[in-house]
């Protein structure tokens, strides 16, 4: 067998690029030869980096309609020499065998509210939701794979002419690096974040603040004495706005914003918990990286959260809002070390059973099944109808 994935970039980090990543680095552990088609293989290499205000969002613009035209268009030529492989399509390209969806529109921005606004004011809103409508409608793809349940029932719902089978393989977690800290390691990660000792220290991961709900925990946070926030992610301007929330409620010296790093682990090491209350995910990976550390999490119930943590034992799944975020975070606080040993404990044991390689032993029972398919005459499993979770 031989995989190809697709994907604008793979490489090591979070979004859509990591779960390849990972994919690619199990694939290799069992076995199996990867290739890659990403933005560079589509003659995309010049196209500039997404950055900030209005030049970098044309620049995302031009990356998406670029690998979704010019990019299907080559991928179908790159996978036409290869008839062997069987594709896994990540993002934006109309073409594999597999299409893995990593988030529905649509469903997103009636998550977050002002469904019509949203989708106007934005291009590249409008572009993705017509590329997809497209996608969905036709027979681009053999499959789709949705990383939860939730996901395939909000796919088949948005999209109901739907075409083709719609399974489910969540998404993983390297357990091996993401392990809960020695004493040393937490002590030095907390001293590097500038937390005090005596801080309950909670995390908050990600780009997007408004949709993941950071104001909500801020001003949850706020009225919970010794919690102290740090914000990972956000550019110079969101950060600013950010300094002006917390200056306005009085919370300025119990706030952290480390901006964008290369790497969330030592933030993870020096959690108490990580919140993130998100209007919508279809999967955080960041919530299995955390509980992988043995850091309990405050989420909403969204995306992976409800099949993960049970409220109470890995976390606390709590309703978006201040007072919902409020509950967790004093639940946290509230914890004893006998408390935070079970939290921890239940949280890494839960992560266990989500490794990587597990999750790439169902891509590859996929592959076999569309492969044997494809070529009646070979053995292999039937025609996929329901991947196991």
């Amino acid at each position: 067998m031989r995989i190809v994935q697709i994907a604008p970039v793979i490489a090591p980090g979070s979004g859509v690029g990591g779960v390849a990543h990972h994919l690619e680095e199990a694939f290799a552990r069992a076995g199996v030869a990867t290739e890659r088609f990403t933005l560079a293989d589509a003659r995309g290499a010049w196209l500039p980096e997404p950055g900030e205000g209005l030049r970098g969002r044309l620049a995302l613009l031009a990356r998406v309609v670029w690998f979704s035209t010019v990019g299907t268009v080559l991928a179908r030529r790159y996978l036409a020499a290869r008839p062997d492989a069987v594709s896994i399509c990540h993002n934006d390209v109309l073409a594999g065998d597999v299409y893995v969806n990593h988030g529905i529109l649509r469903v997103a921005m009636r998550a977050r509210g002002g469904y019509v606004w949203r989708m106007a004011r934005n291009p590249l809103h409008l572009f993705t939701a017509a590329r997809d409508a497209l996608r969905y409608r036709g027979r681009w793809h053999r499959v789709v794979v949705n990383l939860t349940a939730a996901e395939r029932d909000g796919l088949r719902a948005t999209y109901p002419r739907l075409r083709v089978p719609a399974v489910v393989v969540g998404n993983g977690v390297d357990v091996d690096r993401f392990a809960p800290p020695s004493p040393q390691e937490r002590a030095a990660a907390r001293v590097a974040a500038g937390v005090p000792d005596d801080a309950v220290h909670v995390v908050f991961v990600g780009h997007e603040f408004d949709r993941k709900g950071l104001g909500l925990l801020l001003e949850a946070a706020a009225d919970v004495p010794g919690v102290h926030v740090s914000v990972v992610g956000g550019t110079p301007d969101m950060l600013a706005q950010v300094r002006d929330h917390v200056a306005r409620l009085g919370a300025a010296d119990r706030v952290h914003l480390a901006g964008r790093v290369p790497d969330p682990l030592p933030w993870l090491h020096a959690a108490d918990a990580l919140a993130l209350p998100s209007a919508y995910e279809a999967n955080a990976l960041v919530v299995l990286e955390a509980l992988a550390c043995g850091v309990p999490v405050v989420v909403t119930p969204v995306g992976y959260a409800p099949d993960v943590v049970q409220d109470g034992r890995e976390g606390w799944l709590v309703e978006r809002s201040v007072e919902g975020v409020r509950r967790g975070l004093r639940a946290v606080a509230a914890l004893d070390d006998a408390g935070r040993e079970a939290a921890a404990k239940a949280a890494r044991a839960t992560a266990e059973d989500h490794d990587w390689d597990a999750v790439a032993a169902h891509y590859l029972d996929l592959a076999a099944a569309l492969a044997a398919d494809r070529d009646p005459g070979a053995a292999g499993a039937p025609r996929p109808t329901e991947a196991p979770r």
